[in-house]
């Protein structure tokens, strides 16, 4: 029975469209920031890849300036909306070989959605971030959730992920990721 416990060393963020002309309509988008930015500052504390991606910018914008998305990550432009029908994401995924993947961005009920059902498709364990996904209406967003849960995702939260991730307390990673949650 897989419990859906991440394991470190094999388990990559994914970012999914956090885009100029897509926020203004996302609702709690304020949120949206706020989380997604809690989990690029934990994937940076615990080590962990992170791809960020952007649905066909030149219509929808680059990821917002909101986004502080740091050194050393790869941004990936894509017109698919699952993100594993992008051969850049799914060549990274290969390389790093990774088995699980952390999902939050937008739009939940769209890219989200799809991202999710091929991931798991394709064998990876998924841990969908509730609060740091959504779409324009809150029901879109929890139709989307009830669905990749019934494909076999895990839904999480932005605290449960992150200290899914560490081990024990009283570690410099355990007091850099209680401080981000606080």
């Amino acid at each position: 029975m897989n419990l859906g416990i991440p394991v470190r060393e094999q388990t990559a963020l994914l970012v999914i469209d956090v885009q100029e002309r897509l926020m203004p309509v996302i609702y709690e988008q304020e949120k949206i920031f706020a989380n997604v930015n809690k989990l690029l500052r934990g994937a940076e504390i615990l080590s962990l890849e992170t791809i960020i991606t952007e649905q066909y910018p030149k219509g929808l914008g680059n990821t917002c300036k909101e986004v502080e998305i740091g050194e050393n990550k790869t941004l990936i432009e894509k017109v698919c909306f699952s993100c594993m029908l992008s051969e850049p994401v799914t060549e990274q995924l290969k390389l790093t070989n990774k088995k699980s993947l952390i999902i939050c961005g937008v739009e939940s009920h769209i890219c989200v959605l799809k991202t999710t059902l091929d991931a798991l498709k394709q064998g990876y364990e998924v841990h969908v971030v509730a609060d740091a996904v959504s779409s324009r209406t809150a029901e879109n967003k929890q139709i989307a959730l009830d669905r990749m849960r019934q494909a076999g995702a895990f839904i999480t939260s932005v605290e449960m992920i992150l200290f899914m991730l560490l081990d024990k307390a009283g570690t410099d990673e355990f007091k850099a990721i209680s401080k981000l949650i606080k």
